[in-house]
């Protein structure tokens, strides 16, 4: 893929959002949301704080929670927010900041669950002889353009007196873009756990910063379509219930359990431990209290009016969201 200039990026995004949404318009017709027993339609893509679904999958835990889920794998993260947004999912696992920008663009979601925030695993990774985020200036950066990792790098040029316009940004699939990092071919990567370990392959490399150095400002989310939400609650909080069993099992079976996060990862198992301090999984209770109302990152409702106040800031989202409905926490509130 050619470099792309920062002045067109806003632009390519909204095309993006607009293509996104307009098909979800039509899907939704077309498609009429799961009920009654049809499996619930889940999404998730590569990231240690959704690899645990595969354990829900291999173990049966869908089955003794009580309800048919359909888990679907997806090797390109953007994919599956546009599958949600299309109406071909009824769930997707996605963070706050990407939910946000969908509902920018029209999109109806509710986030029912969190299950963790980002504490180091998504990471901005720089070649030899780059040393600050000073020195990204007039350099090549990859990401996924309008995703969780544009988001942080955006972030962290903020924070060191920066802008988009500074650097020039190479839009690529996170994959693709620790490879072209690995490769050589850009200067610069921001990419999550586990293409991190990919990108930091690269003789020289080094972190610049994390999602650790923006404590709250990655957090990642079951997100259901509104219309799903409202006609199958039950079937809804089955799933959240499966959830919380699946981090039971996990802490009662780890080396089983790490098996099968790490295969799904592509990742040996060693490897995968290493992600455990960048990845905060939340309990029940941290649930709960991220639910609540608060003036800090980390009460759910205050993040995502932060969030939307720099996403609108930098052009990833061009209309205020709006958020009145977007935390439903009766499922975290009655889980058990």
């Amino acid at each position: 893929m050619t470099n792309s200039s920062a002045k067109k990026r806003n632009r390519a995004l909204s095309l993006l959002l607009l293509a996104t949404l307009s098909g979800g318009l039509l899907a939704s017709c077309q498609q009429p949301p799961q009920e009654g027993n049809a499996p619930v339609r889940i999404g998730y893509s590569a990231w240690p704080g959704w690899f645990p679904w595969k354990v829900s999958e291999e173990k049966g835990l869908f089955e003794q929670a009580g309800v048919p889920v359909t888990l679907q794998w997806f090797d390109g993260y953007l994919d599956s927010i546009n599958a949600l947004n299309a109406g071909q999912l009824d769930c997707n696992s996605q963070t706050l900041g990407d939910t946000i920008s969908s509902v920018a663009g029209g999109a109806d979601l509710r986030v029912v669950l969190t299950n963790d925030n980002s504490t180091g695993n998504d990471q901005v990774i720089a070649a030899e002889g780059i040393s600050s985020v000073a020195d990204l200036q007039g350099k090549s950066v990859a990401a996924e353009e309008g995703t969780v990792d544009h988001y942080l790098l955006l972030l962290g040029l903020k924070q060191a007196g920066l802008s988009a316009d500074d650097i020039t940004f190479v839009p690529l699939e996170t994959g693709a873009a620790a490879a072209a990092f690995a490769a050589a071919q850009v200067d610069a990567v921001g990419v999550f756990a586990p293409f991190t370990t990919q990108a930091l392959k690269r003789s020289g490399s080094t972190t610049l910063f994390s999602s650790a150095d923006f404590p709250g400002a990655i957090s990642d989310h079951l997100v259901c379509r509104a219309e799903f939400v409202e006609k199958n609650p039950e079937q809804l909080q089955n799933v959240v219930n499966a959830w919380f069993a699946t981090l039971a099992e996990i802490k009662a079976q780890p080396e089983s359990s790490l098996a099968i996060m790490a295969e799904r990862a592509g990742v040996s198992e060693a490897e995968y431990s290493e992600y455990d301090a960048g990845t905060t999984i939340f309990s029940l209770e941290d649930n709960r209290q991220a639910f609540q109302p608060g003036d800090t990152m980390q009460s759910l409702p205050f993040a995502a009016a932060q969030i939307s106040d720099f996403l609108q800031e930098v052009g990833l989202a061009e209309t205020p969201p709006d958020l009145t409905n977007l935390f439903d926490s009766r499922f975290v509130e009655a889980a058990k």
